[in-house]
């Protein structure tokens, strides 16, 4: 795509979520929306919006920080009538031949965490919304 020095392409180098939302638009697939949190403390404030985004039928939300660089991806979100909050994480680094769902819990690649403990409250964190349709669907359904 240009954004990266020549070295990048066949390199074990990592990209963010700005670089997988810039990957998204380039390829067409589904679009990727940014929001920036300055510190992850401040997600407990983002659980709303990312609970609206799952119940409109919004998909993975890939989640980047700095002093966090422990890759997730949010599938899910259960706001307890209480005060607490729970996230559906998974890891993005299962690979492989599906598994049932037992299997992926037990070996820590998906499962639910709580907010307060999942996200370093001093970490800024990149989140990419991902919606079900790419630009050239959203422009059909217009």
């Amino acid at each position: 795509m240009g954004d990266k020095p020549p070295g990048f392409r066949g390199s074990q180098s990592w990209i963010g979520c700005v670089e997988a939302s810039l990957c998204l638009d380039h390829f067409g697939g589904p679009q990727g929306r940014l929001y920036h949190v300055p510190r992850g403390a401040g997600l407990q404030g983002e659980l709303e919006r990312l609970y609206s985004h799952f119940a409109g039928g919004g998909g993975p939300v890939m989640v980047g920080g700095d002093a966090d660089a422990q890759s997730k991806a949010l599938l899910g979100v259960c706001l307890d009538p209480g005060t607490e909050a729970y996230v559906l994480v998974l890891d993005p680094h299962c690979w492989g031949a599906p598994k049932n769902p037992s299997e992926l819990q037990a070996a820590g690649w998906v499962g639910w965490q709580e907010v307060s403990t999942a996200f370093d409250p001093h970490s800024f964190y990149n989140l990419c919304m991902t919606s079900c349709n790419s630009k050239e669907q959203n422009r059909a359904l217009d």
